[in-house]
């Protein structure tokens, strides 16, 4: 078994959808990026890669790449999913980590839940998804962007 540890953070900014664990939330503001800036995702993907030290997200997704220009970060997921079972793991549980002032994500966690499970191979009791605020501190807290912290457990397949 093997663990990984992923983060990251997007600035919010006008004329943008909001994307979390592939949910559209609706809210004024979405997350700056060159992908869909789902920082949710990209904080699991980055996990596991790390879990089967296969790089970041950056290395085997640049953002100086056309062909990721707005691309579904959970087609992005599916791709990272690729490199793990090629490398003879899978994922056992996951546990993510939402950081951010507004809007309130709880009603939208079982879907984000509905989108990961499946392209894990995981059960949806095995995905836990958690939002949390900073109480008005830092750059989340004074609603300038969104982080998201994701640690994975993988397991060697056979």
């Amino acid at each position: 078994m093997r663990i990984g540890f992923g983060y990251d953070a997007h600035r919010l900014t006008p004329g943008r959808p909001l994307v979390l664990g592939g949910v559209e939330i609706p809210y004024p503001l979405g997350l700056r990026g060159h992908s869909d800036a789902d920082v949710l995702t990209h904080a699991l993907g980055d996990a596991l890669l790390g879990a089967v030290a296969a790089g970041d997200l950056g290395r085997h997704f640049p953002d100086t790449d056309p062909a990721f220009k707005d691309i579904s970060s959970l087609i992005l997921l599916e791709r990272i999913m690729a490199v793990v079972q090629s490398r003879g793991y899978q994922p056992v549980n996951v546990d993510i980590t939402v950081v951010a002032e507004q809007p309130r994500l709880a009603p939208h966690i079982p879907r984000m839940i509905d989108n990961l499970a499946p392209i894990l191979g995981l059960a949806p009791e095995d995905v836990s998804i958690k939002a949390t605020s900073t109480e008005k501190m830092g750059f989340a807290g004074r609603e300038e962007g969104i982080a998201a912290y994701a640690v994975v457990l993988v397991s060697a397949v056979g």
